[in-house]
């Protein structure tokens, strides 16, 4: 089933048509129940087809489209807007054409690496198939809202919440926000269009651990922070007692194999250690 414009005459047309028709079978009635008995059979025609015109009128209102049904089958549908005859004793479906938003509710999911986690998503569409609107499905907003939760739950299914390795270049949920949202929305425009839905954006909303999971997460994450700081650090301190002992031996202070050793302890723990380094001062030598 496709859309298709259906047959449409203008409305005001149709209304003088039905003033004249009317107007015309009243005063024949009139004349045939003073005058001519004759005269009631073409007052009772006129007076019918002025009906049959007053049902073929309609109001098309902005952003709405009437599916047109003539005794059950699709004649066609009316986009534009305004006063307009249609066929008669047709069947009229009025779909919104506007643009929609649908919110999910947050979903409890498992994510690739098996943790609980809460997703929810907004999902922005309008119909561009009236026809696969209104016949291809059985209720085209529940099969959106039905589909969409299908879709996220796939999304977070195939992709980890977080990656805990920094090694690892993978897809994340948390960590690759835009291309989630790409895949979820081109996986929507796929199982939508069967009910001629367009898919404008689909972007999540909410994504966290279950509350079960949450403080146990919350301490792994905090974990690898402190480790990736201490490295940093260390990386720093491990530079800096480089330079120190480059710029030693450019001014002619050599040190040798058990003093340098001495040096780049004292200066790894000053660097590296949470708290203030306390000076100690040796009186002593490390030689006999």
């Amino acid at each position: 089933m496709r859309e298709k414009q259906a047959w449409h005459l203008n409305g005001f047309i149709a209304l003088l048509l039905f003033v004249l028709l009317f107007a015309g079978g009243l005063f024949t009635l009139i004349a045939g129940v003073t005058s001519s008995p004759l005269l009631i059979v073409p007052a009772a025609v006129l007076l019918l087809l002025s009906f049959v015109v007053v049902t073929s009128l309609t109001v098309v209102k902005p952003n709405e489209g009437k599916v047109i049904l003539f005794f059950g089958k699709y004649m066609g549908t009316l986009r534009k807007d305004g006063f307009w005859m249609i066929v008669p004793f047709a069947e009229r479906k009025s779909v919104s054409l506007r643009v929609r938003n649908f919110n999910s509710q947050k979903l409890k999911v498992n994510d690739a690496e098996g943790n609980p986690v809460e997703i929810a998503a907004v999902v922005v569409f309008r119909v561009t198939d009236t026809a696969k609107a209104v016949f291809d499905v059985d209720n085209y907003e529940t099969f959106v809202e039905i589909q969409s939760e299908t879709a996220i739950r796939h999304i977070a299914a195939k992709y980890p919440y977080d990656s805990f390795d920094e090694e690892t270049d993978g897809v994340t949920l948390r960590g690759n926000a835009d291309e989630v949202a790409a895949e979820l929305l081109a996986e929507l425009q796929q199982r939508l269009v069967v009910a001629g839905v367009e898919v404008m954006e689909a972007r999540l909303t909410h994504l966290a651990y279950s509350p079960e999971i949450a403080g146990a997460m919350l301490q792994r994450q905090q974990a690898l922070a402190i480790v990736s700081a201490r490295r940093k650090v260390v990386e720093g301190a491990v530079g800096m007692v480089e330079l120190a002992l480059n710029q030693l031996e450019e001014k002619g202070i050599g040190l040798d194999d058990e003093r340098r050793a001495a040096m780049v302890n004292n200066l790894m723990v000053a660097i590296v250690s949470d708290r203030a380094a306390t000076p100690v001062i040796n009186a002593g030598t490390l030689y006999n």
